[in-house]
């Protein structure tokens, strides 16, 4: 159907949320056990990792997590850290000191002070309104907290964006005062329907009904996902694969195999790409081997993956040509890999 549809469901047992625009599938949350990216915990700071430039923090349930910091910390020190992304099998939590506590207008950010408006709002007096109205929210609060005004405010009643801004900044004050004591989880990570009103635009339709997955082609659009051939159209086709140390991908033309057909066939996979990592939960290093094209043509393909990367929230790190030709891209890992979620 047209427009865009956010479709909540479960499949064996787990909650998922998925939005659909024009039938297509854009983006997902899904229910995961243990410690999520956003949750909020109270860890104790253990030994640093010596070449890593890192701590490795003790957490609740006897798991343990990574921080990427030194400074400022002592074994023994409790310290405020937020899951900063899925962790891998066998591997400590990734974690962060720089606190963000999300709502659907307005971020708070304990360690960032300062009001930020977001740059997607172009009304100079719609960016005047929200920055007194931030500033209101902020009144009597520690001069270290901030707060950003999300995009979501252009369409917002003043009072809705008022009033999830007192609410996070009550949940802040609290969160920041619990500093002393035993490893703690203090706040739990977004379920998938929290996630999609937090993070996603509002739909034309919202539907839990018990047959939504179904209804809206989540299920059969998840089943395409697991396998790695991904179509692109004329015959073209690019293959996804995650191993152990990388995801490997390579774009085939099909029947055509000139100059032209790579060029277009790795067009088309370039402007693909972010959504097949972003759906299936992948990250870290990501290899292209795309179809032949002539060399002078780089340029143009670059331009294209730099804007169609421009839109993602995740941090990717567009790296460049490898000496025997590929391309080399870091994508942060944001979710757990959609494939072990369905195994699991």
């Amino acid at each position: 159907m047209k427009g865009s549809v956010i479709a909540l469901g479960t499949i064996d047992g787990r909650e998922v949320a998925a939005l659909m625009v024009d039938g297509r599938l854009e983006d997902l949350a899904l229910e995961t056990e243990g410690l999520a990216p956003a949750a909020i915990l109270r860890g104790t700071v253990g030994r640093p990792v010596k070449g890593l430039g890192g701590v490795f923090v003790d957490l609740p349930d006897g798991l343990r997590g990574f921080l990427r910091q030194t400074r400022g910390l002592a074994p023994g020190q409790p310290v405020l850290v937020q899951v900063s992304g899925a962790a891998e099998p066998g591997k400590a939590v990734p974690l962060t000191t720089r606190l963000l506590i999300k709502g659907h207008y307005v971020i708070l950010t304990p360690d960032a002070p300062g009001i930020n408006v977001s740059r997607q709002i172009r009304n100079e007096a719609l960016r005047t309104e929200l920055t007194a109205l931030g500033e209101g929210a902020l009144a009597g609060a520690a001069p270290t907290l901030g707060l950003i005004l999300r995009s979501a405010c252009e369409e917002a009643a003043p009072e809705d964006v008022a009033a999830e801004a007192g609410d996070l900044r009550a949940l802040t004050d609290a969160i920041c005062t619990d500093t002393q004591g035993p490893p703690e989880l203090l706040l739990d990570p977004p379920a998938p329907r929290d996630l999609a009103w937090r993070d996603w635009p509002l739909p034309d339709v919202f539907d839990d009904g018990p047959d939504a997955l179904d209804h809206h082609g989540v299920r059969e659009a998840l089943d395409a996902l697991v396998r790695p051939d991904v179509a692109l159209g004329s015959g073209a086709s690019m293959t996804v694969e995650a191993t152990r140390a990388l995801v490997a991908v390579d774009v085939n033309t099909g029947a055509d195999v000139s100059p032209a057909a790579g060029l277009k066939a790795s067009i088309a996979a370039v402007r693909e790409l972010p959504r097949q990592l972003r759906l299936r939960g992948l990250g870290g290093q990501v290899v292209i081997d795309f179809a032949p094209f002539p060399k002078r043509d780089r340029a143009a393909l670059q331009q294209v993956l730099r804007k169609a990367f421009r839109g993602e929230a995740n941090e990717t790190v567009l790296a460049g040509w490898t000496p025997l030709g590929n391309y080399e891209l870091q994508r942060r890992r944001d979710r757990a890999p959609l494939a072990d979620w369905l195994r699991a």
